[in-house]
C-alpha cells in the first residue's frame, strides 16, 4: 500500500477518535465528512487516540478492547469514505513522542486554564466522576490533544463543536512555545462540520454512545427503521392536523442531513407547520434517506472487513509514518529549546569516556 507523500506546499490536518466503540451520524456530521472531503487537498492524519480513552476508561476490561475497537474504528474510517492511500492512520499509544511533547506542553499552560475548558467537567459528569475524583489525566486531556495537533504540525483540526475549546488551548499553548523559544508551530484552526451539534434521538441533547441515542454508521436498515420511527417529535403535536414546530426538532435536523431531496424537506416543513402531514410520513421518508445514506458505507465496512489482516496493516504503516514526522517535530523541539545543546554534550562525554576506557584494556 503506497501514500501520497506530504507536500510542502500543503497544509496539514489532524484529526481522530478515542478507540472506545462505533461511530455515529453525529461523528460523521461532525467531522468524519469533513476528512473525506478534505484528504485530496490536505495531508491528513487521522489518530486513534487510545491514550485519550484511559482518561475515563482505565479499566482493564476497557484497555483489552483497545485492539478490537481500534481495528473497528478503522473501518468505519475506511467504510466513511477515508483513502488510506492518501491518509496516515496511526494509533496514539504507540508514537513514543507524543509523551515527550505531552510533557514539554504541560509546562506551558495553568491549571486554572484547564478548569475553565468547558468539556472537561460534561466528560467528567459522564463518567460519573465528582470534581474531587476527576484524574489529572482527564483535566490534562487538552494538552495531549494538543500534543497530538501540534506533532504533525497540523494546520487544520476538524473536530465536533464539543472540541472547539480544545483547538483553542492548542493554539495557546503553540503560541506560547514560540514566544519562549522560537517558530516551530503553526496556530492550528478547529473547523467545526456544517451541523455542529446533532441530537440524539431522544432529543436530549447531543448523539451520544453513552445516552444510548445514536444511529450508527453501521446499522442495519430495519435498526434504522426502528429508531427513527421512535424519534422524539414535537410533544406538543397529539394529533396529524395539529401545527408543529420545526425548529429543534430532532427528525428535520436530519432531514436536513441526509436528505438529499431538498424540496421534499421543504415541502415537509411547510405542512407540518400548518399541520397538514403526520409524523410517520415524514420519519418513514426520514429513514429511506438514512438507509440510502449508509447503504454504500456497510458495503464498503464488509468489504474491507473481509480483507483479512487489512486493517492491521494500515494503522501499522500509518503509525511507522507517524513515528518519522513525530521524530523529526521533537528534533525541532529539541533544537529550539536548547535540549538538544544538552543532549549532545552528554553523548560526546560519554563517547569520550568509553574512548578512554577503551584504550585502557
Amino acid at each position: 500500500m503506497s501514500i501520497t507523500p506530504a507536500s510542502p506546499e500543503r497544509k496539514r490536518i489532524l484529526t481522530g477518535d478515542r478507540p472506545t466503540g462505533r461511530l455515529h451520524l453525529g461523528h460523521y456530521v461532525g467531522s468524519l465528512k469533513s476528512r473525506v472531503e478534505l484528504q485530496n487537498s490536505y495531508d491528513t492524519t487521522l489518530i486513534v487516540a487510545d491514550l485519550h480513552m484511559l482518561t475515563t476508561k482505565p479499566d482493564r476490561g476497557d484497555i483489552e478492547a483497545i485492539a478490537d475497537n481500534a481495528r473497528g474504528l478503522v473501518l468505519d474510517y475506511l467504510a466513511a469514505g477515508i483513502d488510506p492511500g492518501k491518509t496516515t492512520i496511526y494509533l496514539q499509544s504507540a508514537v513514543r513522542e507524543t509523551y515527550e511533547l505531552n510533557l514539554v506542553l504541560e509546562m506551558l499552560v495553568t491549571v486554572n486554564r484547564l478548569t475553565r475548558v468547558p468539556s472537561i467537567k460534561d466528560m467528567a459528569r459522564a463518567a460519573n466522576l465528582s470534581d474531587e475524583e476527576m484524574p489529572f489525566g482527564l483535566l490534562g486531556y487538552p494538552v495531549l490533544q494538543a500534543a497530538d495537533i501540534l506533532l504533525p504540525r497540523a494546520h487544520l483540526v476538524p473536530v465536533g463543536k464539543d472540541n472547539e475549546s480544545h483547538v483553542e488551548v492548542s493554539r495557546e499553548v503553540a503560541r506560547r512555545f514560540n514566544h519562549l523559544y522560537g517558530e516551530v508551530f503553526p496556530l492550528p484552526d478547529a473547523l467545526v462540520g456544517e451541523i455542529p451539534t446533532l441530537l440524539g434521538t431522544d432529543g436530549q441533547g447531543k448523539m451520544s454512545k453513552s445516552l444510548g441515542n445514536c444511529i450508527y454508521l453501521q446499522d442495519d436498515q430495519a435498526t434504522v427503521n426502528r429508531k427513527v420511527s421512535s424519534m422524539y417529535t414535537d410533544p406538543k403535536r397529539v394529533h396529524a392536523d395539529i401545527p408543529g414546530t420545526v425548529e429543534g426538532n430532532p427528525v428535520f435536523q436530519y432531514h436536513d442531513a441526509f436528505n438529499p431531496d431538498k424540496s421534499e424537506v421543504e415541502d415537509f416543513k411547510k405542512r407540518y407547520r400548518e399541520g397538514k402531514i403526520g409524523d410517520v410520513e415524514v420519519k418513514q421518508s426520514l429513514a429511506r434517506a438514512i438507509n440510502a445514506f449508509l447503504e454504500p458505507l456497510r458495503e464498503r465496512y464488509q468489504s474491507y472487513a473481509s480483507d483479512t489482516g487489512f486493517v492491521d496493516q494500515v494503522l501499522q504503516e500509518g503509525t511507522e509514518r507517524m513515528r518519522v514526522v513525530a521524530g523529526a517535530t521533537m528534533r525541532e523541539v529539541w533544537k529550539a529549546m536548547g535540549m538538544a545543546g544538552v543532549h549532545n554534550r552528554i553523548s560526546r562525554a560519554a563517547e569520550k569516556r568509553q574512548k578512554r576506557q577503551g584504550g585502557k584494556d
